[in-house]
C-alpha cells in the first residue's frame, strides 16, 4: 500500500500519557453520584449501575492479572482519533498481560449482533496509529436497545471469551453503552461495557467530561479552509462567503471556528432560540452588516452557519412541528395534487402563523420542507440548504432596502458547507494524545472491574503529563427526554452555553469583527515544530478552563 511522507512520519509519532498511567495505577474512588435529572427514574432504570463513585487513577503497586479479552466497537459518525482510542486501549491490555487479546467488532454495534468480528493484533494496530478515520474496523449506527441484541451479543462475547466490550461512540452510543452494561449486569454475565466519548460536534460534555475526541481536530480543519476563504474573500473583495458547519443540535464548532478566525458574523443557534428570533431577525441581522460595510465600500465578508440553525428558530420549529403532523395525516391527499399548487394547497391548510412564514419561503426550501421527509415521516433538516436560504432571504431584503435608498453595494453571495472534510482527518496532536489516554483509560477501568463508566480525562489544557485520567459513570450524566413519543434515559446533550466564557469572549467582539476586516488565518494542523503551535487546545477549552 502507498504511502503520503505524512503517513509514514505520523506512524512514528509517540502519543503523550497522563504521569498517572506511565506505571501502575491503583482506583481512587471518590463520592457517590447521582444523574443530572430525573433521579429516581434513572435509579429505578439502573438498579445495577446508578450512583457509583467518580473514579481517579493514581500511582499503586505493581499487580498480575490473569489473561482476558476485549472487544472493541466503533459506533456512530467517524471523529478524528478513534484509531488511537483504540491502539491506547490495545497497548493498555498487552501491558496488563500479553496474553490479552483484542477484537474489533465489524461496522460498528451491528457487527456485535451479527458475530462480524476479527482479532486486531500489533500488526494491524501499527498500521493504524495516529491516523484519522474509523476505517480499521468500520462504523456503523445499529442502536443496541433490544433484549434479543443484547443475548445476540453475549454469545459470541461467550464463545470469544470477551470480558470487556468498550464501545466509541457519543450521548447516543454511550447510552447505548450503560443499557448494556445494566443487562449483563442484572443477569451476571460478567462481562463489563466501557464507554468513549466521541462527537466532533462537541455536545458530548460536563464537568468530568471536557471536551468529546475528534472536536479540536475538525475545528483546526474548517478553520484551515474558513480562513483560506477570507484570505480569498479579502482578496477579489466582491463576494460575501455564507459557510454552514456540522453541528445538528449545537452550535460548538461555529462558535470555535469563529473564535479562531474572525469572521464578520457567526450565528449562534442556541442565542437565536433564547432570544426568540424570527428567520426574519436574523435575516435583518445579516442585511444590516452587509449594508454597514456596503457604506464603508466593503462590499464582502464571510458568515458562518450552524447546520441545526432552522430548528432553533422558534417560528420555523412550530412550522416544521405543523407541517409534520399535516402532511403525516394528509399524505395521499397532498401526493394527489398537481406539483405547483402544492404549495398554495399547504398555505390554505395551516395556522395563519406558520401560513405566513411558509409564504415567505424561497420556493426550494418550501419546497424541501414538504417533499423530502425521513422514514419516518419527519423534516430532512440536514438536507435544508440554510446557508442558501439566508442568502437568498438577505438578497430580497437588500434588494427592497436600494429600492428605499438604504443599501448603496452589491451583494453577490458565494455557498459552502463543510461537513465530512473535517470528520476523518489525521488528528492533532491534541487528540492523538487524548484518544490514546482515553483507550489506555479504558483499560484500566477493564482491569479494576468497572461497568457502565465513560472513560475520562481531564485538566486538558495542562501539558499531557499533567492531565488526570478516571472514569466516570454514565448514568451521572443522565436525564429522561421525549424520543419518538416515549420518556426514555439519554445522556444530556451540552448546548453552547450563553453565560459560558467561550460565548462571552465572542459576544463582546463580535461587532468589531463585523465592521472591520479582522480576519485569522490558522492555516493547517501542525503536527510538527514549536508547542505552542503543534499542541495548542481549541480556544473553547482554554476559555471554559481559565483558572
Amino acid at each position: 500500500m502507498t504511502k503520503s511522507a505524512l503517513q509514514i512520519a505520523r506512524a512514528a509519532y509517540q502519543p503523550k500519557l497522563p504521569k498517572a498511567l506511565t506505571g501502575a495505577v491503583v482506583a481512587k474512588e471518590g463520592e457517590p453520584t447521582q444523574s443530572v435529572a430525573d433521579q429516581e427514574e434513572i435509579k429505578k432504570l439502573f438498579p445495577n449501575t446508578y450512583g457509583m463513585p467518580l473514579i481517579q487513577f493514581v500511582e499503586g503497586e505493581a499487580k498480575e492479572f490473569a489473561p482476558m479479552n476485549v472487544g472493541v466497537i466503533l459506533s456512530g459518525g467517524q471523529a478524528p482519533g478513534g484509531h488511537n482510542v483504540i491502539s491506547g486501549l490495545f497497548d493498555g491490555i498487552k501491558k496488563l498481560n500479553p496474553a490479552n487479546k483484542l477484537y474489533g467488532f465489524i461496522l460498528g454495534p451491528g457487527g456485535l449482533v451479527d458475530h462480524n468480528y476479527m482479532e486486531l493484533t500489533a500488526d494491524i494496530i501499527d498500521e493504524y496509529r495516529n491516523t484519522g478515520g474509523f476505517d480499521i474496523i468500520g462504523s456503523g449506527r445499529t442502536k443496541l436497545e433490544k433484549e434479543e441484541q443484547f443475548e445476540k451479543g453475549y454469545e459470541i462475547l461467550k464463545e470469544l471469551g470477551i470480558k470487556a466490550l468498550v464501545i466509541i461512540g457519543g450521548d447516543d452510543s454511550n447510552t447505548n453503552a450503560c443499557v448494556l452494561a445494566e443487562y449483563y449486569a442484572a443477569k451476571n454475565y460478567g462481562v463489563q461495557v466501557i464507554g468513549c466519548p466521541k462527537t466532533i460536534d462537541g455536545d458530548l460534555k460536563n464537568d468530568m467530561i471536557e471536551t468529546s475526541f475528534g472536536f479540536d481536530t475538525a475545528c483546526k480543519t474548517y478553520s484551515e479552509v474558513i480562513g483560506n476563504i477570507e484570505r480569498d474573500c479579502n482578496s477579489a473583495r466582491k463576494y460575501w462567503h455564507f459557510i454552514k458547519l456540522m453541528g445538528r443540535s449545537a452550535s460548538h464548532i461555529a462558535l470555535e471556528c469563529a473564535l479562531q478566525t474572525q469572521p464578520n458574523i457567526c450565528i449562534i443557534s442556541e442565542e437565536v432560540e433564547a432570544k426568540n428570533m424570527s428567520l426574519d431577525d436574523i435575516v435583518t441581522y445579516i442585511a444590516q452588516v452587509v449594508a454597514d460595510r456596503a457604506a464603508a465600500g466593503n462590499n464582502f465578508g464571510t458568515v458562518l452557519i450552524p447546520e441545526g440553525l432552522i430548528e432553533f428558530i422558534p417560528a420555523m420549529k412550530r412550522l416544521i412541528a405543523e407541517l409534520n403532523d399535516f402532511l403525516a395525516a394528509n399524505g395521499e391527499e397532498f401526493n394527489s395534487i398537481k406539483r405547483s399548487k402544492q404549495r398554495e394547497y399547504i398555505i390554505s391548510k395551516l395556522s395563519p402563523e406558520n401560513a405566513a412564514i411558509y409564504a415567505s419561503l424561497p420556493e426550494g426550501v418550501a419546497r424541501q420542507l414538504s417533499l423530502d421527509r425521513d422514514p419516518h415521516g419527519n423534516v430532512q433538516v440536514s438536507l435544508i440548504e440554510t446557508e442558501k436560504l439566508l442568502s437568498e432571504m438577505v438578497a430580497t431584503k437588500l434588494a427592497a432596502w436600494k429600492e428605499e435608498g438604504k443599501f448603496v453595494g452589491k451583494f453577490a453571495a458565494q455557498h459552502h458547507f463543510f461537513g465530512y472534510e473535517g470528520r476523518c482527518a489525521a488528528p492533532s496532536n491534541f487528540d492523538a494524545d487524548y484518544c490514546y489516554s482515553l483507550g489506555y483509560t479504558a483499560s484500566m477501568l477493564i482491569a479494576n472491574g468497572k461497568t457502565g463508566y465513560m472513560s475520562s480525562v481531564r485538566n486538558t489544557t495542562a501539558p499531557a503529563a499533567e492531565w488526570i485520567a478516571g472514569g466516570v459513570p454514565i448514568t451521572m450524566m443522565m436525564n429522561m427526554e421525549r424520543r419518538h413519543g416515549e420518556m426514555k434515559p439519554v445522556i444530556q446533550k451540552a448546548l453552547v452555553k450563553l453565560d459560558g466564557a467561550p460565548f462571552k469572549a465572542f459576544a463582546a467582539v463580535r461587532d468589531t469583527w463585523a465592521k472591520e476586516t479582522a480576519y485569522v488565518y490558522p492555516g493547517p494542523i501542525q503536527y510538527f515544530g514549536p508547542t505552542e503551535v503543534c499542541d495548542q487546545p481549541t480556544k473553547t477549552l482554554q476559555y471554559e478552563q481559565a483558572k
